[in-house]
């Protein structure tokens, strides 16, 4: 059984930084890709970075988050990372760590409706 655990939220000043991780077990497929999404009180879950995790790992972000979040993989670790640099009081939300099978255009990795597996969520809480 696929299972994804988040750790790294918390509480942080705007234009600091966090280190969201997702630990990834029980995962039998031999490609897969990932993804974090985020959900604010009376929001919509969205999309906020994926990445391809084999290939040429391809990575796709929210216009809203470009150049601030980095998202990345160590596979020897089974571990998915999402830093957060230059918070804004807007990145607020919970944070969840997604995966599904296969392999996934770039153009698809923000849609939530393709992954399988999430994880439970870390909260994130940014104060101006």
């Amino acid at each position: 059984q696929v299972q994804l655990v988040e750790s790294g939220g918390g509480s942080v000043q705007a234009g600091g930084s966090l280190r969201l991780s997702c630990a990834v077990s029980g995962y039998t497929k031999s490609r897969y890709f990932m993804g974090w999404f985020r959900q604010a009180p009376g929001k919509e879950r969205e999309g906020v970075a994926g990445i391809d995790s084999d290939g040429d790992g391809s990575t796709s972000y929210a216009d809203s988050v470009k150049g601030r979040f980095t998202i990345s993989k160590d596979n020897a670790k089974n571990t998915l990372y999402l830093q957060m640099n230059s918070l804004k009081p807007e990145d607020t939300a919970i944070y969840y760590c997604a995966a599904g099978a296969g392999a996934l255009g770039w153009w698809l990795l923000l849609h939530r409706d393709e992954y399988n597996y999430w994880g439970q969520g870390t909260q994130v809480t940014v104060s101006s």
